[in-house]
């Protein structure tokens, strides 16, 4: 592809020390999104005193930080639910992020892995 007799006109005129077609393809390169086959699912059951303390709402605070996507809800024995979906290295990271962030509170967690069925849109507290 050839640029335009216009358009090296334009920058020759005003004398613009741009860089070269190929430089600007490695500086504007977008970096890869995870595959599907590389995301998986990890769903969580916390038990300990994890409803009343604005644990679901801490998890959700939490979730922005990362690239995932998943709910967190409670239930009604008296444990929380969490189920999330992304790289296996972000959804480890997040984990301990919830693990440090809310140690006290946590008694138990009970943690398997599954591949991603790609049905969330964002991070969601379920009522």
């Amino acid at each position: 592809m050839t640029i335009p007799k216009k358009v090296n006109d334009f920058f020759a005129a005003r004398q613009l020390n741009i860089a070269s077609r190929d430089a600007l393809w490695l500086i504007f390169a977008v970096p890869e999104t995870p595959k599907a086959a590389d995301r998986c699912r990890m769903e969580i059951f916390y038990s300990g005193r994890v409803q009343g303390v604005g644990f679901r709402y801490a998890t959700k605070t939490i979730a922005m930080g990362f690239e995932i996507t998943g709910t967190v809800r409670n239930l009604p024995d008296g444990r929380v639910e969490l189920i999330a979906e992304g790289t296996r290295a972000e959804l480890e990271s997040f984990r301990e992020a919830i693990r440090a962030d809310m140690k006290h509170f946590i008694r138990d967690e009970a943690v398997t892995w599954s591949a991603a069925q790609n049905i969330f849109r964002g991070f969601e507290i379920v009522r």
